[in-house]
């Protein structure tokens, strides 16, 4: 199924950029085989270019892997090194799409997400939230998106195991998309 204007009402084509103080990006992993950490990435970028025909829309993102926030100081030093981003050697992760598809209320973005060196295709699945013009006169638009990637396939793998049986850390990490962008004029 392609994304058509038809299914989108209020379709603009254009580039849009990202709206950082109504944006965020999230992640989860199970820990200790209880409960899940979460996180956030407090530097990111985005840039979407709305084609005629939506389905040729693309979407480019990068993300400071360095700028992690677990809410713990020490743990956030701990994910930076060797043992998983590795930020000294690679300091973003980018995001590419590939192809758009679906509907405003289930989307799928399909792209290329590059985390230490290494590129997978992954599927982000979303919900579109519409467009407005603030009382700035910004035309902006609004979705969430959802993927789950498995760490390892990224060479992400540290992990520790735990005395009554199982490991510190889940290997699926679940990353959502809540983003705001602005129509460049």
């Amino acid at each position: 199924m392609s994304i058509t204007t038809d299914i989108h009402p209020q379709y603009i084509v254009g580039t849009w950029r990202l709206d950082p103080t109504h944006s965020e990006i999230t992640f989860s992993v199970r820990h200790l085989a209880i409960s899940k950490v979460r996180g956030t990435f407090e530097s990111f970028d985005a840039t979407i270019v709305t084609a005629e025909n939506p389905a040729d829309s693309t979407i480019e993102a990068t993300i400071d892997v360095g700028s992690i926030n677990t809410k713990q100081k020490d743990r956030d030093a701990h994910l930076r090194t060797s043992d998983f981003f590795l930020v000294d050697e690679h300091p973003t992760a980018t995001f590419r799409s590939t192809s758009i598809s679906g509907t405003p209320d289930d989307f799928q973005v399909t792209g290329d997400l590059t985390l230490r060196g290494v590129t997978k295709s992954v599927v982000l699945t979303g919900e579109f939230g519409g467009i407005v013009t603030d009382g700035y006169g910004q035309t902006k638009a609004g979705a969430t998106a959802r993927t789950k990637i498995n760490r390892h396939d990224f060479g992400v793998s540290w992990n520790a195991a735990l005395e009554a049986g199982g490991f510190t850390l889940g290997d699926d990490v679940t990353i959502d998309f809540d983003l705001q962008v602005v129509l460049q004029k």
